[in-house]
């Protein structure tokens, strides 16, 4: 969907509440790690990613999940907002929101995965030591066909969707 610039454009994806839910009962951390250059890029105020994270965590709950902390970065060198116009350690594919989460919460890194669209998501769970799983859904197709050949570091799966790469985990770290 690109930039979420407006809080209606924020959407759940199919299977988004179920796989969190699932996480949920098994008792994994569900936390967020989200680069939001749009802010830096002068695109839409900070708080609109606050407003869009607390819609999330509303819509979410209605459907019985909950993510345990969500962390952001809004940096961008170069960017047109001057306060976040900054090189930073947070913006994947660098660990700065993983160190956060750590800071955050007690977590066991050896069992943990990264789940996302972009191969910048992969290489952040490679640089973290964790485990990286690549979906198809947002940007991933593209980055499977396109972009995922000419890497040398591979995800250890690629999913159809969240919920997909949700059950691969658990069936995985319950057998």
């Amino acid at each position: 969907m690109g930039y979420i610039n407006h809080v209606s454009r924020f959407i759940l994806l199919p299977g988004t509440a179920e796989a969190i839910r699932v996480l949920n009962e098994h008792h994994y951390l569900t936390i967020v790690v989200s680069n939001q250059s749009g802010v830096a890029r002068g695109y839409f105020p900070i708080e609109l990613v606050h407003e869009v994270h607390e819609g999330m965590q509303r819509s979410l709950e209605q459907k019985g999940g909950f993510i345990d902390g969500v962390f952001f970065c809004p940096h961008l060198p170069r960017g047109e907002v001057e306060e976040y116009s900054v090189a930073c350690g947070c913006r994947k594919p660098l660990t700065g929101m993983i160190d956060q989460a750590r800071k955050s919460f007690d977590i066991d890194m050896e069992s943990s995965y990264v789940i996302g669209d972009h191969y910048t998501d992969i290489e952040l769970a490679r640089r973290a030591g964790l485990k990286g799983i690549l979906v198809r859904t947002g940007y991933g197709r593209g980055e499977e066909k396109y972009t995922l050949p000419k890497k040398s570091f591979k995800p250890i799966h690629v999913a159809d969707d969240l919920l997909d790469g949700v059950r691969w985990i658990i069936e995985r770290d319950t057998t």
